[in-house]
């Protein structure tokens, strides 16, 4: 199916890149929900999501960093946790059906935290010892999957109060540029499974992470628009671990 809508998958991998890069994340679970969509072979669909990764989180963590809402001191125990682990996890290849099921899963945990809309006011740093373990419990889950960690980081900011709203967008966009690069130097050989319209998907996903990067640094992303994600991710965890 994917061969014939190079076009449509641009679309939306552009329309992906607008809605994540608004909160500081690169739009891997969107990109892996399209392909899912499109019935895209697994050992193909982890390293594009990997490469589009890598060029929408270095805008976001540019813009968000211009804009201030970029913490260095919450950023590098958690990055120093996440890389090894990140690069072991790339170099894994799950079996097809437990790919599909692991990446289903984490479509899931990204549609919850697209719905939940989480955000705080106040916030404290973390512990290094506990930011470093979870960002190394992070880092391998984004290199098996084909993620950066971002749809699981920005949560646990918030949830334990270490980051606040817009921080946390900026946290995570870098987490996710050094996640993703940490994944393909892990497993260099799947780039030789990258399609032949990935230059297209490419400009898609770039045009629409300065959109949505531009967006986010400056107002909060549309609750509406969020929810809707959600559900797609939802529906594409669905088709990826049933079918």
């Amino acid at each position: 199916m994917f061969e014939t809508l190079p076009l449509l998958l641009a679309v939306a991998f552009f329309a992906a890149a607008v809605l994540y890069s608004s909160v500081g994340h690169a739009g891997a679970s969107g990109y892996l929900a399209v392909m899912a969509f499109a019935g895209m072979p697994a050992p193909m669909m982890r390293p594009t999501a990997l490469v589009l990764n890598l060029l929408v989180a270095s805008i976001a963590t540019f813009r968000f960093a211009r804009a201030g809402f970029f913490s260095w001191k919450l950023f590098w125990p958690f990055a120093l946790g996440s890389i090894p682990l990140a690069f072991v996890g790339g170099a894994i290849s799950l079996p097809g059906h437990w790919y599909r099921t692991l990446v289903g899963i984490v479509l899931w945990a990204a549609a919850a935290r697209l719905a939940l809309n989480l955000s705080l006011k106040k916030a404290e740093l973390p512990p290094k010892p506990i930011a470093i373990g979870c960002g190394a419990g992070i880092g391998l889950l984004a290199g098996l999957t084909g993620t950066g960690g971002g749809i699981f980081l920005s949560p646990l900011l918030l949830f334990m109060g270490w980051a606040e709203t817009r921080q946390t967008g900026g946290v995570a966009a870098a987490f996710i540029l050094v996640n993703s690069a940490a994944g393909l130097a892990g497993n260099p050989g799947s780039l030789g499974h990258l399609p032949a319209e990935l230059p297209l998907w490419a400009t898609a996903a770039v045009v629409g992470g300065l959109i949505g990067a531009d967006l986010g640094s400056r107002r909060i992303g549309t609750p509406t628009f969020r929810r809707l994600l959600a559900a797609v991710l939802v529906v594409a965890g669905v088709k990826l671990i049933f079918s």
